[in-house]
């Protein structure tokens, strides 16, 4: 076997051989290559194409779910709503310069959709001022309050073994509604409560349930014929959990207003939240309870006010606050067996909740 050898030079010894990197060419502002060869706006808008396509977040078949890693997957669909937001704000920018270019010719702004707008009217819309809603008035359970006739006095109970929690909110009621007491249950049904109450000349028994140490519930009887609602309570915050809160509340009756009520069942709630209050508020207190009626939530709030000009009325919260959701109205005084109920809420009214109102419009 022949074996040639090959000469190598002391230079090249040991060293590897380098690979010429071809130099980016550069384009001039004029859209010149230097270093040769010109590119035309053809080429150019197509370089442009491909790099939005690349810069885009996702294609148009992709699903952020299919990403197993969390931080990759929280990362992209950062990624897609910054994208998402950046073509709302282009097009936002768009029309309004084809408006301020139109003039007065521009097309009137599209009114967007929610929830009030698409709200169905309701047919059980009640005008204060009918005769048939003045006699109805006259003649139900509340007129003889409305009369001035008894005054209100209320009870107020809480289901077996209340948590502190749940004793507090009670207590704090108490200081909101005038001439009201609290009584603990002592594992009393609340049918043998009501007759207890009737005879010791009540008008009212409310009770407040609870579960997993929060109220969650609220029983409104009025004495002695009814009627008895059932509400459902949520967020809850007593006084020492709120900010900037006033000073205690005042032994005063407070002013009562009421918002929203305006349909048959939402002006029967509407008396019943009435008659717990004094008919002759006093103002020297300067406080006030609102129960406002927006979506069938009703939100609890207790202010006190001053006037500090003629234009200008500075408000001051004191607490607690609440909203309640109706569950149901029976007729006559709580019997949970064999009562009659006006109005359920049922499964699938809930469903069409979004577009119904049944306490109000």
């Amino acid at each position: 076997m022949d074996i040639t050898e090959v000469p190598v030079s002391q230079y090249n010894k040991g060293k590897k051989k380098k690979t010429k990197t071809p130099k980016k060419k550069r384009v001039s502002g004029e859209g010149n290559v230097e270093g040769g060869g010109v590119e035309t706006k053809e080429e150019q808008e197509e370089k442009m194409e491909k790099s939005e396509q690349a810069a885009a977040a996702f294609p148009p078949s992709f699903s952020v779910s299919e990403i197993k890693n969390k931080q990759r997957r929280h990362l992209m669909f950062m990624k897609f709503k910054q994208e998402k937001r950046k073509q709302k704000l282009q097009l936002k920018k768009k029309k309004k310069k084809e408006r301020e270019a139109l003039g007065d010719k521009a097309p009137p702004k599209e009114v967007p959709k929610t929830i009030e707008n698409q709200r169905v009217y309701d047919e059980t819309t009640v005008n204060p001022e009918d005769e048939e809603v003045a006699f109805d008035e006259g003649t139900d359970e509340f007129c003889s309050y409305f009369n001035g006739l008894t005054n209100p006095k209320v009870l107020i109970t809480t289901s077996d073994r209340p948590r502190g929690r749940t004793v507090r909110f009670c207590e704090q009621l108490a200081t909101v509604i005038p001439n009201a007491y609290v009584y603990y249950r002592r594992g009393l049904a609340l049918k043998r409560v009501v007759p207890q109450c009737i005879a010791r000349n009540f008008t009212y028994v409310m009770v407040v349930n609870e579960d997993r140490k929060v109220p969650n519930g609220l029983v409104l009887c009025h004495l002695p014929d009814g009627p008895t609602a059932h509400f459902k309570v949520s967020s809850v915050r007593l006084r020492k959990e709120m900010k900037r809160r006033g000073k205690e509340p005042t032994e005063h009756s407070p002013e009562v207003i009421l918002n929203n009520f305006s349909t048959r069942l939402g002006h029967s709630i509407g008396r019943l939240f009435a008659a717990l209050f004094p008919q002759d508020p006093q103002f020297v207190g300067r406080q006030v309870a609102t129960f406002h009626n927006q979506r069938d939530f009703i939100f609890f709030r207790f202010h006190r006010y001053i006037f500090k000009n003629e234009k200008k009325v500075g408000i001051q919260e004191l607490g607690p606050r609440f909203t309640l959701k109706l569950r149901s109205l029976q007729k006559g005084t709580f019997d949970s067996k064999f009562g009659e109920y006006e109005w359920v809420l049922k499964v699938t009214e809930l469903r069409d909740t979004c577009t119904e109102s049944f306490v109000s419009l």
